[in-house]
């Protein structure tokens, strides 16, 4: 993926973290770690690693907010991102 593909699935990625953030069922520390990155679509001149480690960072945090446990669908899928978040730190 190029970077610059990498920055509008982030984007679309933020979009959903806010309107998950405005219902009133979700658990805004869900985001926190995300949030900790100071890491946004934005940033332009952040390397492709860190958006890449925010994308799955974040991706963990949405599957986790759409699971209803660990083993539902949305739940390995979190599993599976938090797994993908951890590989791509180390490559920061």
């Amino acid at each position: 993926m190029h970077k610059d593909e990498l920055l509008e699935l982030h984007e679309q990625m933020v979009i959903i973290k806010d309107h998950f953030k405005s219902r009133n069922h979700v658990d805004d520390t869900l985001f926190d770690p995300y949030d900790e990155l100071g890491v946004e679509p934005s940033h332009v001149h952040k390397s492709k690693s860190e958006h890449k480690h925010a994308v799955f960072v974040l991706g963990n945090a949405l599957a986790t907010a759409m699971s209803e446990d660990e083993f539902s669908s949305a739940g390995r899928v979190g599993k599976r991102m938090e797994e993908l978040a951890d590989d791509a730190e180390g490559k920061i």
